[in-house]
């Protein structure tokens, strides 16, 4: 039977109804919401079928191929991994009620500063079903109720996916609440709503966090596009680069941690970049590079890369290459083109390395290692609501502990100023 998409409920009124959840959430006690998030592990593998027909029409409809259709698809491991994944998020601590700070003024006032939920997160996704699971349980754990409006692609399975989690005995009506993803309106709702909403988080493509952030009222946390770079610098390990790099780009290029673009020390180039391009042809990886690039490794199959490669995110087995003179020039073509997203250096260089860690401004900055761990799970933070790739509030993997704000609680004995 086909799974049918119905949206009878009004977006204000869902967000009505996540505000008021969302004062319930914040009172649940940790062992509660941990209790809630077990049963919702186990409802996932038990309605695993159900999941995957809705996907299943998600994906014969939906017209995607490549990366694209990749990130729509659910599999049995997949969902497997969606359940252990919330499993993982029980076994995290509770950033709720945590004491930041704690001090005596000299009056006698008693000030502690702690950790509370953010109140009603509001986010907006692409054709990642996975992503309404993660962020959901996360939201959670931490106190917050979510809205959650994702792609059109994965309406079905998105739809699915939260009559499960919303079913759960205890969970507040309210909590998580599904958006109409047919229409764009149910953006330009989400994004006005302040005063419901307490913050945005868009997760996707540069343009999707173009439009929200430039047309936003509620504050937005962005979790940002993904142009990572890999630099060999002359003193690297070939056979670790060729790792790093052939990891970093193939091993699921359809996510925002993949590599995208390679730098090569100019002393190194006319050994290792037609070492390297042969190994991305044979791994099916579509190359590109620049004029030096393309002469030393003559007779493979570069093609010309223009300006606006060094910019774009490609999300799919292609690659630009670039011969630099030195870790600086290495470190200033990363700062204009990348998102700030992942970068790595390739290097024994000790010197090298703590340069490009410390002048690299990305979230995530690495050394002989590849870019494809920028993950909350990898960190060890469990699921993720992004990577964000602003300064303010947070950067890198978007957490538990993100999903936070603070108060002051003030405790005295009569004072008066």
């Amino acid at each position: 039977m086909a799974t049918t998409i119905a949206n009878p409920v009004s977006t204000k009124a869902k967000l009505l109804r996540a505000r008021e959840a969302s004062t319930k959430l914040a009172l649940l006690s940790t062992n509660e919401k941990n209790a809630l998030l077990s049963v919702i592990a186990d409802a996932i593998e038990t309605q695993s079928q159900a999941i995957l027909a809705a996907n299943r029409e998600d994906v014969e409809v939906s017209g995607l191929e490549g990366a694209m259709r990749d990130r729509l698809l659910l599999t049995s491991p997949r969902i497997e991994e969606m359940a252990q994944g919330v499993r993982e998020v029980v076994a995290l601590p509770d950033p709720i009620g945590e004491t930041l700070a704690e001090w005596t003024r000299p009056n006698g006032l008693r000030i502690r500063k702690l950790r509370v939920p953010l109140g009603v997160v509001g986010i907006i996704y692409e054709s990642r079903p996975n992503v309404t699971v993660d962020t959901a349980v996360l939201a959670l754990k931490a106190g917050n109720a979510i809205v959650l409006r994702g792609g059109k692609e994965a309406a079905r399975s998105n739809q699915r996916l939260v009559e499960i989690l919303a079913a759960v005995p205890g969970v507040p009506e309210g909590a998580i609440e599904l958006l109409d993803s047919s229409t764009r309106a149910s953006v330009q709702e989400l994004i006005k709503a302040r005063g419901l909403v307490d913050v945005i988080i868009p997760r996707g493509g540069a343009e999707l966090i173009a439009f929200v952030t430039e047309n936003s009222s509620v504050p937005v946390i962005e979790t940002g596009a993904g142009n990572c770079h890999i630099f060999v610098d002359e003193s690297a390990d070939f056979e670790m680069a060729d790792q790093i790099v052939i990891n970093s780009k193939t091993q699921r290029p359809s996510v925002c941690n993949s590599a995208e673009k390679l730098l090569v020390h100019e002393r190194v180039a006319a050994e290792y970049v037609p070492r390297i391009v042969k190994k991305l042809i044979e791994a099916g990886v579509e190359v590109r590079g620049d004029g030096k690039s393309r002469s030393l490794a003559d007779g493979l199959n570069i093609v010309p890369a223009a300006e606006q490669d060094w910019y774009e995110e490609y999300l799919r087995l292609c690659m630009a290459v670039r011969v630099v003179a030195n870790v600086d020039e290495a470190i200033a073509h990363i700062n204009r083109y990348s998102t700030k997203h992942s970068d790595s250096i390739i290097t024994s260089d000790e010197a090298n390395a703590r340069k490009f860690l410390r002048s690299v401004d990305s979230a995530a900055v690495y050394w002989n290692a590849s870019t494809r761990f920028t993950d909350g799970a990898e960190f060890g933070f469990g699921a993720e609501m992004g990577i964000s790739t602003q300064k303010l509030h947070c950067r890198g993997p978007f957490a538990l502990a993100e999903l936070t704000s603070s108060k002051y609680e003030i405790v005295g004995t009569g004072q008066v100023r």
